[in-house]
């Protein structure tokens, strides 16, 4: 395969970049309406899935009132939501119609000018393929996010599974960094990739870390393990909580219980916190001219900032403005996440692009 190199972009490749990088700024986006959709409690407000009528919300009073009777059968409205009237409904089915409208526009904005590109051939045939990949995980994450609406449109539970919600999670991040690395493969200059295998290898790692953490991250939000055990740095003045290790214990709880789920989750991030000092002394190895080199200190202060954050939402996970540092910390965590990727990316062995005509 061909390389390519910064002053050999032509301007219709400039134009896929711009396009592929637009679609990564919408999925982060679409990623943090997921969060403001949950923390408001508006996931369970649309019971239905029209992925093309549903674009158009109620229109008349008497649509307004017919979906709100609908959500009136599910046991979120019977046993939390039995208080509301019809404004109330109306202020949940804003989000969770707003993330489903948005994923609808990324479609659009992937799809049209797909198909212009290959009318006038500025596609390569070595991107069809990777960008037809990218429309199935898209179309995928779709009917994954509606099996987990599903999971919680019942008489018993009030919020979906929280499992489910952590699939949902971890395959929009799949379909959000199968973009970003794609991109950069178009878009990185080949004499920017440097191998080193220590560094490789702490990245990896890396990487695993952060995708379990995510995970993690998606049971606290699922499960509310924060208000189990509001406290730091003790947990309800336990270092290790009791259950994790009692003689009853079984894998179940390492996914289940919420003290413990709080407790993995905040061991991973002092644990990626300490192996991203390691990178980021390893990376200063580099040479200076190379971008892992000069963007260490980046990865170094988010994955500060990001603990920090971490911190404060669980000290106020019992306030309503929670929701400001909850959606903050996991924007600050995909900006992590991207930015550990971007350095696996820079630090590849044998790096290869797509041959352009």
């Amino acid at each position: 395969m061909s390389v390519i190199s910064s002053t050999s972009i032509l301007k219709k490749e400039r134009l896929i970049i711009v396009w592929l990088l637009i679609g990564v700024v919408m999925l982060i986006f679409q990623i943090l309406l997921g969060a403001i959709t949950r923390l408001t409690g508006s996931g369970l407000s649309i019971t239905e899935w029209k992925p093309l009528l549903g674009a158009i919300p109620p229109l008349t009073e008497k649509a307004w009132q017919e979906s709100f009777e609908k959500y009136q059968q599910i046991a979120q409205f019977k046993k939390l939501n039995s208080h509301f009237v019809l404004s109330d409904y109306k202020s949940i089915f804003f989000w969770e119609w707003f993330h489903r409208e948005w994923a609808r526009l990324i479609g659009l904005v992937f799809i049209i000018p797909f198909i212009v590109f290959i009318i006038k051939k500025r596609i390569s045939r070595r991107m069809i393929v990777p960008l037809i990949i990218l429309f199935v995980l898209g179309g995928l994450q779709g009917l994954i996010g509606w099996i987990m609406v599903k999971s919680g449109l019942n008489d018993t539970d009030v919020v979906v599974n929280h499992v489910k919600l952590a699939i949902h999670f971890i395959s929009a991040l799949v379909l959000l960094v199968y973009l970003q690395w794609f991109t950069m493969k178009l878009a990185v200059p080949v004499n920017q990739i440097r191998y080193g295998r220590g560094l490789r290898i702490t990245t990896s790692i890396l990487l695993m870390l952060l995708f379990l953490q995510m995970i993690y991250g998606a049971f606290m939000a699922g499960s509310h393990a924060a208000l189990y055990g509001a406290t730091w740095p003790d947990i309800n003045g336990q270092i290790v909580p009791a259950s994790m290790f009692s003689s009853t214990a079984t894998t179940w709880v390492l996914i289940n219980d919420p003290i413990v789920i709080q407790f993995i989750h905040r061991g991973l991030a002092y644990l990626i916190a300490l192996l991203i000092i390691v990178w980021f002394y390893q990376a200063g190895k580099i040479e200076q001219k190379c971008w892992v080199r000069k963007y260490r200190g980046l990865v170094l202060l988010l994955v500060t900032v990001q603990v920090v954050l971490g911190i404060l939402a669980l000290l106020n996970s019992m306030y309503s403005h929670a929701i400001y540092y909850a959606v903050l910390h996991q924007f600050v965590g995909i900006l992590l996440l991207l930015a550990v990727v971007a350095g696996a990316f820079l630090i590849r062995r044998n790096p290869s692009y797509y041959n352009h005509p």
